[in-house]
Protein backbone atom coordinates (compact mmCIF):
# COMPACT_ATOMS: atom_id res chain seq x y z
CA UNK A 1 0.00 0.00 0.00
CA UNK A 2 1.08 3.71 -0.92
CA UNK A 3 2.44 5.37 2.33
CA UNK A 4 -0.22 7.09 3.54
CA UNK A 5 1.27 10.42 4.08
CA UNK A 6 2.47 10.22 0.55
CA UNK A 7 -1.11 9.58 -0.36
CA UNK A 8 -2.32 12.13 1.40
CA UNK A 9 -0.36 14.95 0.03
CA UNK A 10 -0.58 13.76 -3.30
CA UNK A 11 -3.95 14.73 -3.35
CA UNK A 12 -3.39 17.96 -2.67
CA UNK A 13 -0.22 18.74 -4.90
CA UNK A 14 1.38 16.90 -7.16
CA UNK A 15 4.77 15.14 -5.67
CA UNK A 16 8.05 14.41 -7.72
CA UNK A 17 10.11 10.71 -7.24
CA UNK A 18 12.38 12.29 -5.32
CA UNK A 19 9.42 14.06 -3.32
CA UNK A 20 8.03 10.49 -2.72
CA UNK A 21 11.14 9.01 -1.80
CA UNK A 22 11.88 11.82 0.80
CA UNK A 23 8.70 11.39 2.26
CA UNK A 24 9.47 7.20 2.48
CA UNK A 25 12.48 7.49 4.00
CA UNK A 26 11.67 10.32 6.30
CA UNK A 27 13.86 10.23 9.77
CA UNK A 28 11.83 8.91 12.31
CA UNK A 29 11.15 6.81 15.85
CA UNK A 30 8.23 4.05 15.25
CA UNK A 31 6.66 3.34 18.40
CA UNK A 32 3.22 1.51 19.11
CA UNK A 33 0.04 2.64 21.62
CA UNK A 34 -2.97 1.25 22.84
CA UNK A 35 -6.25 2.55 22.47
CA UNK A 36 -6.92 5.36 25.19
CA UNK A 37 -3.25 6.45 25.71
CA UNK A 38 -2.67 9.93 25.73
CA UNK A 39 -0.06 11.07 23.45
CA UNK A 40 0.28 14.67 24.11
CA UNK A 41 -1.63 15.92 27.33
CA UNK A 42 -2.82 19.85 27.25
CA UNK A 43 -0.23 22.46 28.51
CA UNK A 44 2.47 19.56 27.02
CA UNK A 45 5.42 21.56 25.09
CA UNK A 46 5.89 18.77 22.06
CA UNK A 47 9.21 18.60 20.85
CA UNK A 48 8.39 16.26 18.35
CA UNK A 49 5.71 15.95 15.30
CA UNK A 50 3.43 13.11 14.88
CA UNK A 51 2.79 11.24 12.32
CA UNK A 52 -0.08 8.52 12.29
CA UNK A 53 0.70 5.77 10.55
CA UNK A 54 -2.11 2.96 11.73
CA UNK A 55 -5.03 3.74 13.84
CA UNK A 56 -7.21 6.77 15.10
CA UNK A 57 -6.65 9.34 17.30
CA UNK A 58 -8.37 12.44 17.99
CA UNK A 59 -7.81 15.99 19.39
CA UNK A 60 -9.92 17.20 22.56
CA UNK A 61 -10.48 19.96 25.17
CA UNK A 62 -11.52 19.19 28.93
CA UNK A 63 -13.56 21.35 30.75
CA UNK A 64 -13.41 21.84 34.47
CA UNK A 65 -16.55 19.53 35.37
CA UNK A 66 -15.11 16.58 32.96
CA UNK A 67 -16.90 16.70 30.29
CA UNK A 68 -14.80 16.92 26.43
CA UNK A 69 -15.38 18.28 23.28
CA UNK A 70 -13.75 16.05 20.64
CA UNK A 71 -12.42 18.72 18.28
CA UNK A 72 -10.83 16.42 15.32
CA UNK A 73 -9.74 13.45 14.39
CA UNK A 74 -6.41 12.27 12.77
CA UNK A 75 -6.68 9.13 10.49
CA UNK A 76 -3.68 7.49 8.76
CA UNK A 77 -1.61 10.09 6.85
CA UNK A 78 -2.43 13.22 9.15
CA UNK A 79 0.73 14.93 10.96
CA UNK A 80 -0.22 16.89 14.33
CA UNK A 81 0.31 20.16 13.60
CA UNK A 82 3.46 20.52 11.11
CA UNK A 83 4.43 22.96 13.93
CA UNK A 84 3.49 22.21 16.73
CA UNK A 85 7.12 22.45 18.79
CA UNK A 86 7.03 26.29 18.01
CA UNK A 87 4.35 26.66 20.91
CA UNK A 88 4.78 27.34 24.51
CA UNK A 89 2.31 24.76 25.11
CA UNK A 90 -0.68 22.86 23.59
CA UNK A 91 -3.53 24.56 23.28
CA UNK A 92 -5.49 20.74 23.26
CA UNK A 93 -4.39 16.68 24.15
CA UNK A 94 -4.38 14.54 21.76
CA UNK A 95 -5.41 10.53 22.50
CA UNK A 96 -5.95 7.32 20.91
CA UNK A 97 -9.14 5.53 19.68
CA UNK A 98 -7.26 2.40 18.36
CA UNK A 99 -4.29 0.73 18.82
CA UNK A 100 -1.71 2.82 16.67
CA UNK A 101 1.50 2.81 14.79
CA UNK A 102 3.08 6.54 15.63
CA UNK A 103 6.10 8.11 13.81
CA UNK A 104 8.07 10.69 16.08
CA UNK A 105 9.66 13.34 13.90
CA UNK A 106 12.17 15.60 15.27
CA UNK A 107 11.56 19.16 14.72
CA UNK A 108 14.82 19.66 13.32
CA UNK A 109 14.06 16.98 10.44
CA UNK A 110 10.66 18.76 10.13
CA UNK A 111 12.45 22.46 9.36
CA UNK A 112 14.65 20.68 7.24
CA UNK A 113 11.96 19.08 5.09
CA UNK A 114 10.17 22.47 4.86
CA UNK A 115 13.34 24.27 4.03
CA UNK A 116 14.55 22.39 1.26
CA UNK A 117 11.79 20.60 -0.39
CA UNK A 118 9.34 23.36 -1.31
CA UNK A 119 6.69 20.98 -3.26
CA UNK A 120 6.62 19.11 0.50
CA UNK A 121 6.42 22.16 2.09
CA UNK A 122 3.62 23.46 -0.04
CA UNK A 123 1.51 20.19 0.37
CA UNK A 124 2.08 20.59 4.35
CA UNK A 125 1.02 23.95 3.99
CA UNK A 126 -2.12 23.16 2.14
CA UNK A 127 -2.86 20.50 4.32
CA UNK A 128 -3.07 22.35 7.10
CA UNK A 129 -5.52 25.00 5.46
CA UNK A 130 -7.82 21.75 4.69
CA UNK A 131 -7.70 21.12 8.23
CA UNK A 132 -8.46 24.34 9.15
CA UNK A 133 -11.14 24.40 6.65
CA UNK A 134 -12.17 21.36 8.56
CA UNK A 135 -12.52 22.90 12.09
CA UNK A 136 -14.77 25.55 10.42
CA UNK A 137 -17.15 23.00 9.18
CA UNK A 138 -16.98 21.32 12.71
CA UNK A 139 -18.78 24.53 13.46
CA UNK A 140 -21.19 24.96 11.60
CA UNK A 141 -22.21 21.11 11.98
CA UNK A 142 -22.58 21.84 15.58
CA UNK A 143 -24.10 25.14 15.31
CA UNK A 144 -26.56 24.96 12.69
CA UNK A 145 -27.69 21.81 11.63
CA UNK A 146 -30.24 19.29 13.32
CA UNK A 147 -28.68 15.97 15.23
CA UNK A 148 -29.99 14.05 12.07
CA UNK A 149 -27.91 15.85 9.96
CA UNK A 150 -24.82 16.47 12.54
CA UNK A 151 -23.99 12.50 12.17
CA UNK A 152 -24.87 11.83 8.90
CA UNK A 153 -22.26 14.69 7.98
CA UNK A 154 -19.59 13.81 10.06
CA UNK A 155 -20.13 10.20 9.04
CA UNK A 156 -19.74 11.05 5.29
CA UNK A 157 -16.62 12.99 5.68
CA UNK A 158 -14.67 10.02 7.90
CA UNK A 159 -15.71 7.89 4.89
CA UNK A 160 -14.46 10.36 1.95
CA UNK A 161 -11.13 10.76 4.15
CA UNK A 162 -10.56 7.50 4.95
CA UNK A 163 -10.71 6.67 1.13
CA UNK A 164 -8.38 9.26 -0.13
CA UNK A 165 -5.91 7.15 1.68
CA UNK A 166 -7.00 4.00 0.56
CA UNK A 167 -8.57 2.67 3.72
CA UNK A 168 -12.18 2.70 2.65
CA UNK A 169 -12.72 0.03 0.52
CA UNK A 170 -16.44 -1.43 -1.22
CA UNK A 171 -17.52 1.56 0.74
CA UNK A 172 -16.13 -0.06 3.98
CA UNK A 173 -13.97 1.51 7.09
CA UNK A 174 -12.75 0.65 10.57
CA UNK A 175 -15.19 3.55 12.49
CA UNK A 176 -13.65 2.93 16.70
CA UNK A 177 -16.00 5.31 17.52
CA UNK A 178 -18.47 5.03 20.71
CA UNK A 179 -21.44 6.37 20.39
CA UNK A 180 -20.62 8.51 23.53
CA UNK A 181 -16.86 9.74 21.78
CA UNK A 182 -19.57 10.38 18.64
CA UNK A 183 -21.88 12.24 21.02
CA UNK A 184 -18.80 14.44 22.40
CA UNK A 185 -17.86 15.43 18.50
CA UNK A 186 -20.96 16.42 17.33
CA UNK A 187 -22.33 17.95 20.94
CA UNK A 188 -25.09 14.90 21.44
CA UNK A 189 -25.89 12.43 24.31
CA UNK A 190 -25.54 9.32 23.32
CA UNK A 191 -28.71 8.34 23.17
CA UNK A 192 -29.62 11.00 20.66
CA UNK A 193 -26.73 9.60 18.91
CA UNK A 194 -28.60 6.18 19.23
CA UNK A 195 -31.52 6.77 17.95
CA UNK A 196 -29.65 8.91 14.89
CA UNK A 197 -27.63 5.81 13.88
CA UNK A 198 -30.97 3.83 14.23
CA UNK A 199 -32.67 5.63 11.66
CA UNK A 200 -29.82 6.02 9.63
CA UNK A 201 -29.82 1.88 9.37
CA UNK A 202 -33.47 2.00 8.82
CA UNK A 203 -33.65 4.18 5.78
CA UNK A 204 -30.71 1.81 4.61
CA UNK A 205 -28.41 4.33 4.58
CA UNK A 206 -25.62 3.10 6.48
CA UNK A 207 -24.83 -0.46 8.74
CA UNK A 208 -22.58 -0.20 11.82
CA UNK A 209 -21.57 -3.26 13.38
CA UNK A 210 -18.24 -4.33 15.47
CA UNK A 211 -16.89 -0.71 14.78
CA UNK A 212 -17.50 -1.33 10.81
CA UNK A 213 -18.92 1.68 9.00
CA UNK A 214 -20.14 0.65 5.57
CA UNK A 215 -22.12 3.55 3.58
CA UNK A 216 -25.02 1.69 1.73
CA UNK A 217 -26.23 4.73 -0.07
CA UNK A 218 -23.41 7.46 -0.83
CA UNK A 219 -26.10 10.19 -2.16
CA UNK A 220 -28.33 9.56 0.02
CA UNK A 221 -26.47 10.20 3.07
CA UNK A 222 -24.56 13.74 1.89
CA UNK A 223 -28.46 14.59 0.90
CA UNK A 224 -29.22 13.47 4.59
CA UNK A 225 -26.96 16.22 5.49
CA UNK A 226 -26.36 18.86 3.18
CA UNK A 227 -22.86 17.06 2.19
CA UNK A 228 -20.48 19.53 -0.17
CA UNK A 229 -17.42 17.95 -0.11
CA UNK A 230 -15.55 21.03 -1.40
CA UNK A 231 -13.93 22.36 2.04
CA UNK A 232 -12.04 18.61 1.91
CA UNK A 233 -9.98 19.40 -1.33
CA UNK A 234 -9.82 16.03 -2.37
CA UNK A 235 -10.98 15.68 -5.57
CA UNK A 236 -10.08 19.10 -7.28
CA UNK A 237 -6.10 18.99 -6.64
CA UNK A 238 -4.62 21.99 -5.35
CA UNK A 239 -1.76 22.50 -7.07
CA UNK A 240 -3.35 22.17 -10.90
CA UNK A 241 -4.74 25.67 -10.15
CA UNK A 242 -0.48 26.72 -10.45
Amino acid sequence: MTNPLVRKLEGLTPLGDKDRQVLGSLPMTTVTRRAGDMLIDEEEQPSQVHLLIEGWAFRHKALPDGRRQIVGYLIPGDLCDIHVFVLKRMDHALSLLSDATIGLIEADTMIGLIDEHPRIARALTWSTLVDEATLREWLVNIGRRDPYARVAHLLCEMWLRMRAVGLAADRRLDLPLTQTELGDTVGLTPVTVNRVLQRLRREQLITLSDRVLTILDAPGLMQASDFNADYLHRDQNLGSRR
